[in-house]
């Protein structure tokens, strides 16, 4: 760093790296983010991708974004807005406009703004910054092209295989201007390159040239100083929610010791877990990748028959097909786990945008009475947490159970303090004991679980499955049998309450507002819920984890407020469980169904405007 350096320090900044999908901007964005997290700042990330899988280049629906925000405290959301756009072409401009804070610094690749890339991005004139309205926001515009094509000149390289590093020279240029250390990313580049030492050095050398370009621009470009957050001492690493719900469950099959068995069918944002379990032969984990949806499921039970931890990982459309077979493992009384990495719907929907939308399919996407435990993670980190108190209930009350997460926790990153395994909880699977007193439905216990022999256990043979049974595991069409089953199933599910822990507030205990919210949202509300309390407001924050049952507490919870608002990224399907379950309160609701998290200021809006009528 020389003399001439301009430095300034920040408490927090958020960054977005966008371009077109083929530009690397996920790679940029995460690249960055490790390294932010490696020198100790407390990290979100939110990666935006686009629904296509090749939309046409320089088009608008084509723009791929990551968001990295980090800071000196607490980071509990990836940011509502960007103080920084690392823009790659005009259409990444035109699709981030409205989500760049007000005199953001915008760097933009100035070669791309070419009069064919205008067109593509519909813009109407050759001046997009007046057409916007960016004329006050600082502009660095950087020839990132033609100085990634100068740093690669002796590379022997083809064009095209030159511009895919062109990515290299913004996160260098980043690095420089953020002091983040190159060696962080070098490494990491060896880890993902090295394979080929040709690409993994045209990516160092052009890493360094944008490195070199902001040491050279200094009198234009100041470096920012975001000193380290002060956090609890420990382990680290970055995290993503889907690779933490998938450890989460090896942890969980370990202490249970049990082998992980997993399932499932490809499906966005949910195929992560998938690949990430199936990295880990090394730890017995045995994965599946089903020819179908129903298929993944099916085995999934077929394997916890045979005395594995059976899981299954999908998205909405894929829960839709494997209801059935679901409902076999309720029937049956079968541990199962089933992962929902909830994305935009209906249908096909938004496959690569979040949404909340699966709560009813969850509770109610099923024939008969068919009752079943419901539990969401909130944080991309606290995915792992979930993940294993899933399995841990699932095997203790021998039923299945529906972990919901999002495509915003899914894909999101966040520092993760990494447990040992003597602190997590003990999990002790029903498996029977005592051949003389075996029946296939017989309570033993206030948990109403039923005992698991699998085959293979001498003087435990016994037939369960679809068809409705009594205690013995006879097949039974006695009505009051029937009636008492059904009746017992849902006594199971209920009891569970007794196993979870009391809703907390998060800000005042009493007041005129409780905001209340479940899964994804945690980050943005209690964000919202802090603001608010330093402004004077008489608010607090009820975040939902366990939704079926709910905690004991809730009804309690909510008599210490005059005023309820259900906050969710859907129409009100939690504000229309809670009128159910939890009736004798007026239930206000804030809803958004955008394919994309909340911001805290409009959650602010809605609290604000309730308060003063």
């Amino acid at each position: 760093m020389t003399k001439e350096t301009k430095v300034i320090e920040l408490e927090e900044v958020a960054i977005r790296f966008s371009g077109d999908s083929g530009d690397g901007m996920q790679l940029t964005g995460t690249l960055f983010s490790d390294a932010t997290a490696l020198v100790g700042n407390d990290i979100s990330t939110f990666p935006d991708y686009p629904s296509e899988i090749r939309a046409p280049q320089g088009t608008v629906g084509g723009v791929s974004g990551f968001q990295v925000h980090f800071g000196k405290t607490k980071i509990t959301t990836p940011g509502d807005k960007a103080h920084v756009l690392v823009a790659m072409n005009p259409a990444a401009i035109k699709a981030n406009a409205r989500f760049l804070e007000p005199s953001a610094t915008i760097i933009y690749d100035a070669d791309s703004f070419t009069e064919k890339n205008l067109k593509k991005a519909k813009f109407e004139t050759d001046d997009p910054f007046t057409e916007l309205n960016l004329l006050d926001y600082h502009k660095l515009a950087v020839p990132i092209t033609s100085m990634t094509k100068e740093a690669l000149i002796d590379s022997e390289m083809d064009n095209k295989s030159i511009l895919r590093s062109k990515n290299m020279f913004a996160l260098g240029l980043v690095s420089w201007i953020f002091n983040r250390p190159l060696e962080i990313i070098e490494d990491a580049l060896k880890d993902k390159f090295g394979k080929s030492q040709k690409v993994l050095q045209s990516n160092i050398d052009v890493l360094h040239a944008g490195f070199n370009y902001g040491m050279s621009m200094q009198h234009t470009t100041p470096q920012y100083l975001v000193p380290a957050a002060d956090i609890e001492k420990g382990l680290y690493r970055s995290i993503s929610g889907n690779y933490a719900t998938a450890w989460g469950l090896i942890a969980a099959a370990e202490k249970a010791g049990l082998e992980l068995f997993l399932g499932s069918y490809p499906i966005t944002p949910a195929t992560e877990i998938l690949q990430a379990l199936s990295e880990r032969k090394d730890l017995g984990v045995k994965s599946f990748q089903a020819e179908d949806e129903i298929a993944g499921v099916c085995t999934a039970i077929g394997a916890s028959y045979a005395g594995d931890l059976g899981v299954t990982s999908t998205s909405g459309p894929g829960l839709a097909l494997k209801s059935e077979a679901i409902n076999l493992a309720i029937m049956a009384e079968l541990p199962l786990v089933v992962v929902n990495v909830q994305r935009g719907g209906p249908s096909t929907g938004l496959p690569t945008k979040t949404e909340q939308s699966d709560l009813m399919q969850a509770m109610w996407g099923r024939n008969g009475e068919s009752p079943m435990v419901i539990i969401a993670a909130s944080t991309p980190s606290d995915c792992f947490e979930y993940a294993f108190l899933a399995a841990k209930i699932s095997l203790e009350s021998m039923t299945p159970v529906m972990l919901l997460t999002d495509g915003f926790l899914g894909n999101g990153t966040q520092p993760w303090k990494i447990p040992t395994m003597a602190d997590m909880p003990t999990i002790t699977p029903r498996i029977a004991k005592d051949p003389s007193k075996f029946k296939a439905y017989r309570r033993t216990d206030e948990t109403l679980a039923r005992e698991w022999a699998f085959p293979g256990m001498e003087g435990f043979e016994h037939r369960i499955g679809g068809l409705e049974k009594d205690e013995v595991g006879t097949v039974s069409h006695v009505p009051e049998n029937h009636q008492y089953m059904c009746e017992l199933r849902a006594k199971k599910v209920a009891k569970v309450a007794d196993m979870i822990p009391d809703i907390e507030i998060y800000g005042h205990e009493e007041g005129d507002v409780l905001m209340v919210g479940w899964g994804g949202t945690y980050g943005h509300m209690v964000s919202a819920a802090r603001e608010l309390k330093k402004e004077g407001k008489k608010v607090g924050l009820a975040h939902f984890n366990y939704i079926n049952p709910l905690p004991k507490n809730t009804a309690e919870v909510f008599s210490k407020f005059k005023k309820i608002i259900v906050c969710e990224l859907n129409l009100g399907q939690f504000a229309a469980l809670l009128r159910d379950k939890v009736p004798g309160f007026t239930y206000h609701q804030f809803n958004k169904v955008q394919g994309l998290p909340f911001l805290i200021q409009e959650i602010k809006e809605s609290v604000t405007k309730l308060l003063e009528e």
